[in-house]
């Protein structure tokens, strides 16, 4: 009997160590100070390319694919907004050839929301992307205001997958409401005027390629600098006409992609239709 008490007593004690141990040191946490920040920058929106449960298994890593989303949006009739990764984390979204600005690998400077969508198929009529319900589109803004206030994300810092990783991502795709976003001031949007006077001008002399390079790279987008129509510059261009000018996406630099590039960018300057 006294050997199975001191034993008990071992193991409780043991227990008791490991459990502190675990814990970690006590902190005090009465202090503080206004000199800190939020460690995100940008807010990074996708689209999933198949369905609300097989994204879940995906993005739960049920199904064996090493990818990771802070939020899941469904497209369901009422949109169900999941939770999968706290805000304080990481989480494998962006990838780590992702790019804005100065920034490299945004994975741990970004927050991501992956949006349930097909994407697009190819066929006899060319590219169709499937479209965002619009109480799903209703859904998100408020999603996405709170985590630009709670975080400080300036709107010219809420992007797309592929204003991120162009040589390799299209999401949100082309019928993603970007104008809508940005009537709800959430991003930036070129004044459609200047844009109009501005692309009268262009199509009677349109810009060199080195000209389209250093303006996309004003905006942030990570291009070539060489003054070459080459296919990464190319997949630049395509980033930039989905966001601003889906009704023609070839990379071509033409009249109106240089007025839009070269048009102020306000933020809730429009209205939206």
């Amino acid at each position: 009997m006294k050997t199975f008490v001191s034993r008990l007593l071992t193991g409780l004690i043991a227990g008791v160590l490991l459990a502190a141990c675990a814990s970690g040191p006590r902190i005090d946490r009465s202090l503080s100070t206004p000199d800190q920040r939020s460690r995100v920058k940008y807010l990074v929106l996708h689209y999933t390319v198949t369905d609300t449960p097989q994204s879940i298994r995906i993005f739960t890593h049920q199904a064996g694919v090493e990818a990771s989303i802070h939020y899941l949006l469904s497209n369901d009739p009422e949109p169900v907004i999941y939770g999968i990764v706290d805000e304080s984390r990481a989480a494998y979204q962006a990838g780590s050839d992702s790019s804005w600005k100065q920034d490299r690998n945004l994975n741990n400077i970004s927050i991501g929301i992956e949006i349930v969508n097909a994407g697009w198929v190819d066929g006899p009529q060319g590219r169709t992307w499937a479209p965002y319900p619009q109480q799903q589109i209703e859904t998100l803004i408020p999603l996405v205001k709170d985590i630009m206030a709670r975080h400080h994300i300036a709107p010219e810092n809420v992007l797309g997958h592929a204003d991120v990783a162009p040589q390799r991502k299209q999401d949100p795709g082309a019928l993603f409401p970007w104008r809508r976003l940005a009537a709800a001031g959430i991003v930036p949007w070129p004044d459609p005027a200047v844009v109009a006077l501005k692309r009268v001008e262009y199509e009677s002399a349109l810009p060199d390629m080195a000209w389209f390079q250093r303006r996309l790279a004003a905006i942030g987008y990570v291009v070539p600098q060489d003054g070459l129509a080459s296919r990464e510059t190319r997949n630049v261009l395509i980033a930039f006409q989905t966001r601003y000018r889906p009704s023609k996406i070839d990379g071509e630099p033409d009249a109106e992609t240089a007025a839009l590039l070269d048009s102020p960018m306000h933020v809730a300057a429009i209205g939206y239709r």
